[in-house]
């Protein structure tokens, strides 16, 4: 099966079974893509939060983003357990976390440009450790 960011899409879940050389490749497909946008939008869709958070600053860390906060409107990031959405935007530079039952399991970036606007796209799901160490 072709391991593509095009294979990707419309996925409901990230694969589970990509090898370090599928990431890779992933990574450089990945990257020039991201360099054509000005800013993003990422959606996690994670088992718990804390497994959204830990997805979110690791994709921050990687791609060397300034951390999101979490939204004043949310009170605290809820620590139960339970399948939820994660929002980030890095134009407000925060993100909500909604509890979100019946959704898959993955990363979702979307960048946008106003300087390029066929360089706004959504790739993913990417797996919830695709950026981690």
């Amino acid at each position: 099966m072709n391991r593509g960011l095009a294979a990707l899409r419309g996925l409901r879940s990230a694969p589970t079974d990509l090898d370090h050389p599928a990431r890779a490749a992933l990574r450089v497909e990945l990257e020039p893509l991201l360099a054509r946008c000005e800013w993003f939008t990422v959606g996690v869709m994670a088992p718990t939060a804390l497994q959204a958070l830990v997805a979110l600053r690791q994709l921050e860390d990687a791609l060397g983003w300034p951390a999101l906060d979490l939204d004043p409107a949310c009170e605290q990031l809820d620590a139960s357990e339970g399948p939820v959405f994660l929002k980030g935007n890095q134009t407000t530079g925060r993100f909500q976390v909604r509890c979100e039952a019946g959704l898959g399991e993955g990363l979702l970036i979307s960048g946008h440009s106003s300087a390029d606007p066929e360089a706004a796209d959504t790739w993913g799901p990417l797996p919830l450790d695709f950026f981690g160490p």
